[in-house]
């Protein structure tokens, strides 16, 4: 359903000389879905964000008010050139979204349109720096993560896919995907039953979650430990976020090369689709708003965990 989506975004990624605008020509044929590429540079580089529009029957794009979910592939980087030849483990995220708005885009020319927009956005860079981390080094990025939230995570988006390559770590210890708990304004809550039931449904599996922590959910650049990037788009929203993380059974550094597995990348697309299926049809809640409500008034704001705090 989705493996040929991703073959074909992988093929376009692994490449030394790929850019936003070589990706954005995948959706040539695709009249209805837009495309944008900016090219930004920070201090270590440059990158391409890409933001692709889906749009639905009654979404907000076409004047109506059906909910947008936004599907986020985060990352470092897609390469490390030129001290790693090839694509990295890290580039999974933008693989994954690239596929999932290109399968997207498939069904919408066949007849399937959802309801509401769905908006994909991920960056493109081939040549990212490294930085060390523990237990292995992670890709680093040209740009800093205030950019990449500034580009990626938009206020259409009414809740949130961040989907990242989630490997170098000992608490995850299964081949395939994984999904967080929801993340909304500093405050953890419960793992989604909806979410939970449509990755049972795609999988074929019993579901497959990880643990977060209070420091994984806080602005890089404090100087605490994070998992990795996944969880920094709850950073920059009001919305839901989840975490959908491509994952190993053994520890892979994000900079390692021959370790993208075009199945559980499939796997993560299949899911993000489906996701996007119910979310626009009001099927799938990513939290429970009057749980939310009752936790907010009993423990007030944790909006600060969206900050860089007091320091």
């Amino acid at each position: 359903m989705t493996l040929k989506q991703t073959m074909i975004s992988l093929d376009a990624m692994d490449d030394g000389y790929v850019t936003g605008e070589k990706v954005k020509t995948l959706f040539a044929g695709y009249a209805d879905v837009s495309v944008e590429v900016q090219k930004v540079t920070g201090e270590k580089g440059s990158t391409d964000f890409i933001k692709i529009v889906i749009p639905g029957t009654e979404g907000k794009s076409k004047g109506g008010s059906v909910p947008t979910l936004g599907i986020v592939g985060r990352l470092g980087g897609i390469g490390a050139r030129p001290s790693r030849i090839g694509l990295v483990s890290d580039a999974d995220g933008a693989v994954a979204a690239v596929a999932s708005a290109l399968k997207l885009a498939d069904m919408q020319v066949k007849g399937d349109r959802l309801k509401g927009d769905v908006i994909v956005t991920t960056h493109i860079c081939p040549n990212a720096p490294t930085r060390p981390h523990e237990p292995v080094d992670f890709m680093d990025s040209p740009v800093d993560i205030g950019a990449m939230n500034a580009h990626e995570v938009l206020p259409e988006m009414d809740a949130v896919l961040s989907i990242d390559t989630t490997k170098g770590n000992r608490v995850i210890n299964h081949k395939g995907f994984a999904i967080s708990p929801t993340v909304k304004e500093g405050y953890i809550l419960r793992v989604s039953e909806d979410l939970l039931r449509i990755m049972e449904m795609t999988t074929g599996l019993l579901p497959v979650t990880f643990p977060i922590t209070m420091q994984d959910i806080t602005p890089y650049g404090n100087d605490l430990y994070h998992i990795n990037s996944i969880l920094q788009p709850a950073v920059a929203t009001s919305a839901p976020v989840v975490g959908v993380a491509v994952t190993a059974q053994s520890v892979v550094p994000g900079c390692g090369t021959g370790a993208s597995h075009e199945i559980d990348i499939a796997a993560a697309v299949r899911f993000a689709v489906e996701v996007a299926k119910e979310v626009t049809n009001g099927t799938c809640a990513f939290y429970n708003p009057d749980e939310y409500d009752r936790i907010v008034k009993l423990y007030g704001s944790m909006k600060v965990l969206q900050t860089a705090g007091h320091a």
